[in-house]
């Protein structure tokens, strides 16, 4: 027996040596094989692209140190950038369904206790179930949502389908103290959305959005049938997974989306990677989504929705509500049958109108017309600005300090590709300009603008003293808004509107685009005020009461 390595290498034959080489010719090489070897091996290395793991970005890549040593610039640029990433999406006006019929479906199985996701997966999507409910409402006012479950292999009614929010989310509150248990059914949960869904009107749209935390689904039945039964009544599906990719959910999202697995700004089929990403692709879907051109919609001809504007009533008995069967003092009498409701907007348990306030019909109508997006301004135009023109708050000078920042926004200096990856769109300035009034705004400015306001203040605020609704709904236009003068009526009665086909016709003075005029007039109605207190004192009682006419 050998004593050592070198000695049995020796005793090794010639024969069993040779079939142990690999042949230039294959595609992995070892030291003998030559240059040859090493020739074929770098030319496959640069065919194959390269892996998902060998592009990752660290987070002390990013950084920058300034000419002080500290690395504040830095930190603002990545905070902004957070921020205006959620702003660069495509504005470009599409025509979508703002009345939305959704039903919430929540994975409570099994699945769902794992700790991925912290606290956990159950408690995380409770909680983001009811930041949803909230946004979902506030940008689809004259939407209807339900909620549904799936627990045990069935699917377990949460709440019934309705316009009120708080019902909703105290209905998602009970389900903390419960434990998810059992397996999901995604099959039983599609049959009972549809069967929810089947009664609603055509005009409005028919979408379901699952979160699924499991990577099965235990299914009594064929789901291929269920799928093409939601293709037939023309209802869309939306999954948010927690885990990895299913295939039967890639299956569902594609053919009840006309094929089409994605959309503009909202994707059909979704994994989240981290909690600010589940909440990201979460909140993502309160956007309503595109309609879909079909042979049977695109020879439809216009139509008109009849709905209600019922103004607010404070009896002094209380009555019972058609709504709840509740006794209250207040609410709101239907204009067709004058039926009372508790809040708005709500279909007429009694005659079936649609009740809502002009205000929820001018909400949904930014969604047509979305806000264009601000250019960055460079530190060559900043110089004619000092101050935001929305808050007032006064914008960087351009020091030393500020060149970091330049630095970290634009992808210079040490990782400079890195960096400009996480900037993107990101002023080095400070400064964001609307393109049609040419003001310069605060990041804060432009995130409200852009996701409360709907509407560019600057713009507003040149609207023609005087010039009524009329010249609010043309600086309304000018802001990038895309509506025309046409689209909104300033001289019909307050508080009233018209829906038609999906394109919603508001008051101007219900959308405030009076308030940027208001604001400007302050100041020259204050002086009138005075003027005229002025005078009153000589000109006694006459005096008085034109100062409380103005």
């Amino acid at each position: 027996m050998a004593d050592s390595d070198g000695e049995y290498v020796q005793e090794i034959s010639d024969d069993e040596t040779n079939a142990h080489q690999v042949t230039r010719g294959g595609d992995y090489g070892t030291r003998s094989s030559g240059r040859g070897a090493r020739g074929s091996r770098a030319a496959g290395q640069a065919a194959q692209p390269k892996a998902r793991w060998e592009d990752i970005q660290r987070s002390w890549d990013h950084v920058v140190e300034g000419a002080d040593g500290s690395i504040s610039g830095t930190i603002e640029g990545l905070l902004e950038a957070g921020k205006r990433k959620r702003l660069l999406r495509d504005t470009t006006p599409l025509q979508r369904g703002i009345i939305r019929h959704l039903l919430l479906v929540l994975d409570l199985s099994d699945a769902m206790k794992e700790k991925d996701l912290r606290p956990t997966r159950y408690l995380l999507t409770l909680r983001y179930a009811q930041e949803f409910v909230v946004e979902f409402f506030e940008q689809n006012p004259i939407s209807q949502l339900g909620i549904i479950g799936m627990r045990d292999g069935l699917a377990v009614r949460i709440s019934d389908m309705s316009g009120n929010p708080s019902d909703h989310v105290s209905a998602i509150e009970a389900l903390r103290p419960q434990d998810p248990k059992g397996d999901p059914s995604l099959q039983n949960v599609l049959e009972m959305a549809r069967a929810a869904l089947f009664h609603t009107p055509s005009h409005g749209t028919r979408e379901v959005l699952i979160i699924f935390g499991a990577l099965y689904s235990s299914d009594p039945g064929d789901i291929h049938e269920t799928i093409r039964s939601l293709i037939a009544d023309k209802i869309r599906v939306n999954v948010v997974g927690l885990a990895a990719q299913v295939a039967i959910c890639r299956e569902l999202c594609t053919k009840t989306n006309n094929g089409d697995d994605s959309q503009r700004q909202t994707a059909t089929y979704t994994i989240s990677l981290s909690e600010p990403h589940f909440r990201e692709l979460f909140l993502a879907l309160t956007t309503p989504p595109l309609t879909l051109s079909t042979p049977s919609t695109s020879a439809s001809t216009t139509s008109l929705l009849q709905m209600g504007f019922p103004s607010r009533t404070l009896s002094t008995q209380p009555s019972l509500c058609a709504c709840h069967s509740r006794a209250t003092k207040q609410g709101y009498l239907c204009s067709r049958c004058s039926s009372k409701v508790c809040s708005l907007p709500i279909e007429c348990p009694a005659c079936g109108l649609t009740l809502i306030l002009s205000t929820h019909l001018a909400r949904s109508y930014h969604h047509l017309f979305p806000l264009r997006n601000w250019k960055e301004v460079g530190w060559r135009d900043a110089r004619r600005s000092r101050q935001c023109f929305g808050c007032l708050a006064p914008f960087p000078s351009g020091g030393k300090g500020e060149k970091t920042r330049e630095m970290a926004a634009t992808g210079g200096g040490a990782g400079g590709g890195a960096i400009g990856s996480v900037g993107v769109g990101v002023s080095p300035t400070s400064r964001y300009e609307c393109e049609a009034c040419h003001q310069h705004f605060c990041i804060d400015c432009d995130l409200f603008a852009h996701e409360v306001l709907h509407n560019c203040p600057g713009c507003q605020s040149l609207a023609p003293r005087g010039g009524g609704g009329g010249a609010a709904a043309a600086a309304a236009a000018g802001s990038g808004s895309g509506a025309d003068s046409g689209d909104i009526d300033s001289n019909g009665v307050d508080g009233v509107g018209v829906l038609e086909n999906g394109n919603a016709n508001a008051n101007a003075n219900e959308t405030g685009g009076l308030n940027g005029n208001r604001t400007n007039m302050s100041d020259e109605r204050n002086g009138e005020i005075g003027n005229t207190a002025n005078r009153s004192r000589d000109e006694g009682a006459e005096g008085v009461e034109k100062m409380d006419l103005s």
